[in-house]
C-alpha cells in the first residue's frame, strides 16, 4: 500500500522492487536514473517494463532513456519510456499508465503524437495490466498491431 492505494498486481514479471519511505512518502528505486523516485500508480508500472525491457527481453540498460523532455507545439512533453538503437535513434517509444487508466485511443494517440517527433519504429502502451506494440509505417502513416514484442535492435 503506499499513500492510501494498493500496490496492483501487475500482468509483468515481478521483481526485487527497492521501496523506501521518507517523511511518510513512498519511493521506488529506479535503476535507469539511479535514484529513488516517488512511487505513483504509473511509476510502478513504469519500473516493472524498464525490468521487462532489461532482464526479460535483453535490452541495454545503457540504451534506455526515462522521461526524455521533448518540444511538441510549444509545449515541453516527456516521454515514459525511450529505448534508442545502437546508432543512438529512437527505436522504441513506450507510454505507460496506471493500472486502472484504460488503453484507448487516446493512449495510442498520445504515443502517436510524440513519435511524430521522435521518429520510432515500434510504440508500445501500458498499463501493467495489458501492453500493446505496434510497428509504424512512417511512408502512409500507419500503424500495424504487433502478435510480439520487437526484437532488440
Amino acid at each position: 500500500m503506499f499513500d492510501g492505494m494498493e500496490l496492483t498486481m501487475l500482468n509483468l514479471p515481478a521483481y526485487d522492487c527497492e521501496i523506501t519511505e521518507n517523511e511518510g512518502k513512498k519511493f521506488i528505486f529506479d535503476t535507469i536514473r539511479r535514484k529513488d523516485i516517488v512511487l505513483t500508480p504509473e511509476e510502478w508500472v513504469r519500473q516493472h517494463f524498464i525490468h521487462l525491457l532489461i532482464n526479460e527481453l535483453g535490452f541495454a540498460k545503457g540504451l534506455i532513456k526515462i522521461e526524455s523532455g521533448m518540444l511538441y507545439h510549444q509545449l515541453n512533453k516527456r516521454t515514459d519510456i525511450l529505448v534508442y538503437d545502437k546508432a543512438a535513434k529512437p527505436y522504441l517509444l513506450i507510454e505507460c499508465k496506471a493500472p486502472k487508466v484504460p488503453l484507448n485511443k487516446k493512449v495510442i494517440s498520445q504515443a502517436t503524437v510524440y513519435n511524430k517527433i521522435l521518429k520510432a519504429p515500434f510504440i508500445a502502451i501500458t498499463n501493467g495490466l495489458k501492453t500493446f506494440c505496434f510497428e509504424v509505417d512512417f511512408e502512409t502513416g500507419t500503424s500495424t498491431q504487433m502478435k510480439a514484442f520487437p526484437e532488440r535492435p
